[in-house]
């Protein structure tokens, strides 16, 4: 099955990074802790044998310091909806702040056949369709009983209940992690002339 080979590819893997024939690469990064997956990124190789920027799937997206640098600079509205996916240990769970709107006005809705969940406000000011890589990465289908969604404070919460085949790839993964001897910021050996 291929939440097995997905284990596997990632057990016989250097835990810094992933990478792929195709050219991708993986990096995560974990509260020891709390035992969180904090961030998860990839890129892939541009069309130049180049690296691409790094895309996040899980955790905070990274603030532009081109923008922040130069205040001539055209920039979105501060104002405008943020989306990000912030993981727990039993589910799956996405943040869009800044939707002002009641709970009543969200349909959260699994569409099993594109593969992707669809955030939509009766008053048509927000749409926003995503899927759950983890799910397709293993192959797993989508259940609509494990999808709920609250607000709070201008921010919808959507979040997803992992099955049972994510739970544990990802205590296989966690324990695999651990066995890592970790260093801090600063704590590379370099080699001095």
């Amino acid at each position: 099955m291929a939440v097995q080979s997905w284990t596997a590819l990632l057990k016989a893997s250097t835990k810094t990074a992933l990478i792929h024939d195709d050219g991708k690469e993986m990096a995560e990064e974990y509260d020891l802790t709390t035992d969180e997956l904090i961030v998860r990124k990839w890129r892939s190789k541009s069309t130049l044998k180049g690296q691409g920027p790094w895309e996040i799937e899980v955790g905070e997206p990274v603030p532009s310091t081109v923008a922040c640098l130069e205040s001539d600079v055209i920039k979105e509205n501060c104002s405008n909806p943020v989306f990000m996916r912030k993981d727990t240990k039993t589910s799956f769970l996405w943040r869009v702040r800044n939707l002002p709107y009641p709970k009543e006005v969200y349909n959260i809705s699994v569409e099993p056949d594109q593969r992707c969940c669809i955030i939509r406000t009766n008053n048509k000011k927000y749409y926003k369709k995503f899927n759950v890589p983890d799910l397709d990465r293993s192959q797993l289908p989508l259940d609509s009983s494990a999808l709920n969604f609250t607000h709070a404070n201008n921010t919808l919460i959507v979040s997803y209940k992992k099955p049972k085949e994510i739970l544990t790839l990802e205590h296989e993964l966690l324990r695999e992690v651990k066995k890592l001897k970790g260093t801090n910021e600063g704590d590379v050996d370099c080699k001095t002339q």
